[in-house]
C-alpha cells in the first residue's frame, strides 16, 4: 500500500549482511566510485586508510566568537556548496602545516575549495542581507550573489544562532587533535569511520548552547543544581521531591543539623499552598516573590571572588585567532 508503513523482517544470516553494508558505507563512504570494492580491495583500503585516520583525523565545528562550538560537523552535515561533509576531503596522510585546513569538495563539477556550515532557517536556507538565499551565490570565498543586477559582493546574513550572536560572528574551525585538545575540547574515542569531523558522543548531535560539554555551554554551576526544588519547577523533580527531601533530612540528621531544614521544610510547605481568599494570581505573585527574595539571599551569601563554573572566557589563542580571520583569511562572513 502507497505511503503505508513498511515492516522488514530479516534472518540473522540477512540482518548480519545489512550490518556489515552499512559499516562499510561508514568507512569507505563514496571513495569506491558507485562500484563495491571486492574483499581483498576492502581489506587494501582499510590497511591504507584507517591508521591514517586515526593518527590525523580532522575536526571540523562552526564556532561563535566565545570559543563555543555551536555546530559539530558530521558526515551528513551540508556545507555551503549543498554537499555533505563527507563529500569534502578529510583524509590526510600528513596534517597540513599551514592554517586554515582547506577541505575541497570531491564532487565532479564543484568549484568548493574548502568545506563552510551554514545554518538553515527550519527547512528554508537562510538568506543573506541581499535578501537571497545561499544557492543564489556562488560556491567559493567571499560568496558573491549570481542574481543579476544585484551588487552583493559577499555572503552576510543576519540570522542569528542559537547562541544569540549573529552568523557573521562565526567562523568555522578546521583543527588536529592536538589543536583541539589544547582549546580543552573533548576529541572522544578514535575511530575509523569516514568523515566524523567534530562528533564525539551522542551530545556532539545538540546545538552548542544546549551542550554541558566543554565544547558547548559548560557544566551548571553547584548553585544552580543545589536550588531548591519549589512547585514551579519540572514536574518530574515534583514527583520525587519527598523522596529527595527525605533522603536529605536523614543525612543531615546523622551530622547533628535537622531541626533547621525542618523547620525550613515545613514553611516551604505551607507557603506552596493557597490561603483562603487569595486568588490564582495572588498566589503567583507570592511565591514568585519569595523566589526572588531567595535568589537574592543566596547571592549575597556568595563570596565576591567566586567564579560560576560554565562561563567561558575568550583565551588569547581564540583572540589571536580572530584576529586573524579578520584581516584577510578565508573566513566568509567576516569583515
Amino acid at each position: 500500500m502507497a505511503g503505508g508503513p513498511v515492516h522488514m523482517k530479516f534472518q540473522g544470516s540477512a540482518a548480519a549482511s545489512v550490518d556489515a553494508y552499512l559499516e562499510y558505507k561508514r568507512i569507505v563512504g563514496e571513495d569506491d566510485g558507485g562500484v563495491m570494492f571486492t574483499p581483498e580491495q576492502y581489506e587494501k583500503y582499510k590497511k591504507k586508510v584507517l591508521p591514517m585516520r586515526m593518527k590525523n583525523r580532522i575536526f571540523a565545528c562552526w564556532t561563535n566568537s566565545t570559543g563555543m562550538d555551536c555546530k559539530l560537523v558530521g558526515p551528513e552535515t551540508k556545507c555551503f556548496c549543498e554537499h555533505r561533509y563527507r563529500q569534502h576531503r578529510t583524509d590526510f596522510e600528513e596534517l597540513p602545516a599551514e592554517r586554515p585546513i582547506l577541505l575541497p569538495c570531491k564532487v565532479k563539477g564543484c568549484r568548493c575549495n574548502t568545506y563552510h556550515y551554514v545554518p538553515s532557517s527550519g527547512s528554508q536556507p537562510i538568506r543573506c542581507s541581499c535578501k537571497h538565499y545561499t544557492t543564489d551565490h556562488s560556491t567559493t570565498l567571499p560568496y558573491k550573489c549570481k542574481t543579476a543586477n544585484c551588487k552583493c559582493g559577499e555572503f552576510r546574513s543576519s540570522f542569528t544562532c542559537g547562541c544569540g550572536e549573529p552568523y557573521y560572528k562565526h567562523y568555522m574551525i578546521v583543527e588536529g587533535r592536538e589543536e583541539r585538545l589544547a582549546r580543552g575540547h573533548p576529541v572522544g574515542q578514535d575511530v575509523p569511520y569516514q568523515a566524523m569531523g567534530g562528533l564525539t558522543g551522542f551530545s556532539s548531535l545538540a546545538d552548542g548552547y544546549m551542550r554541558l560539554d566543554p565544547s558547548g555551554a559548560g557544566a551548571p554551576s553547584l548553585e544552580y543544581l543545589d536550588q531548591p526544588i519549589t512547585s514551579s519547577d519540572h514536574p518530574f523533580l515534583r514527583a520525587n521531591v519527598e523522596s529527595i527531601r527525605s533522603h536529605q533530612l536523614k543525612q543531615k540528621a546523622l551530622k547533628g543539623r535537622a531541626d533547621a531544614d525542618v523547620d525550613k521544610d515545613l514553611a516551604e510547605r505551607m507557603s506552596a499552598m493557597k490561603r483562603p481568599g487569595e486568588s490564582d494570581m495572588d498566589f503567583y505573585e507570592r511565591r514568585y516573590q519569595e523566589r526572588q527574595k531567595a535568589e537574592r539571599s543566596r547571592a549575597r551569601a556568595l563570596p565576591a571572588n567566586k567564579l560560576s563554573v560554565g562561563k567561558r572566557n575568550v583565551t588569547a589563542k581564540t583572540q589571536s585567532r580572530e584576529t586573524t580571520s579578520s584581516t584577510g583569511s578565508n573566513q566568509p562572513g567576516r569583515r
